[in-house]
């Protein structure tokens, strides 16, 4: 009688947490790896170089910085842009080119990886590939004129936005207050 053997695959990947040929992939490429993840509350990025040590983390930044500068830390589009910026004004090594390294995530055009590579690139960071969004995808305009119409129903609004009013910032006056966190990042 024969013994079946069942073949395990690395944990990570059972669990679901590594893509080792997509890894394999980017590691081959001999570029940094700039890497972003999503949580529930924040946006985190990292610049990463390879080494047969273990990789070497460059620079990381993370939207919960972002307090210092007024902004509150959120994990959606315009957080995941402002981190990108604020990662790239970290990492000063312009002179070798990276690439995005998005995880597990879906590869979906104007999504939260790709505001943030568009915040890397408009920090200055040289990424391969193209991360071309309008401006309006991720500046929070929508948000803003979805508070005005719901500003007649205070109950609504208070329920959709009620964090942000909390932390003493209105819903109509997000673009504005983005704008000013980017001309800070500029500076």
């Amino acid at each position: 009688m024969k013994k079946l053997v069942k073949k395990l695959e690395f944990r990570r990947r059972r669990e679901g947490l590594t893509d080792y040929s997509k890894r394999l992939a980017l590691v081959k490429s001999g570029l940094y790896r700039v890497v972003i993840r999503k949580t529930n509350r924040r946006v985190i990025g990292q610049v990463i170089a390879y080494a047969p040590s273990g990789d070497r983390v460059l620079a990381s930044a993370s939207s919960t910085e972002l307090a210092k500068l007024g902004w509150p830390s959120r994990a959606n589009r315009a957080t995941a842009y402002l981190t990108g910026m604020l990662l790239a004004n970290k990492f000063r090594n312009q002179d070798k080119d990276a690439i995005l390294d998005i995880g597990l995530s879906s590869n979906i055009k104007g999504s939260v990886p790709f505001a943030f590579a568009q915040g890397c690139v408009a920090g200055g960071m040289k990424l391969r590939g193209k991360f071309e969004m309008k401006e309006s995808e991720y500046d929070l305009s929508n948000v803003a004129n979805y508070a005005k119409l719901l500003s007649k129903e205070p109950e609504k609004l208070n329920k959709q936005f009620g964090a942000y009013i909390k932390s003493g910032i209105k819903p109509e006056q997000l673009p504005e207050l983005f704008k000013s966190v980017v001309q800070k990042l500029k500076a």
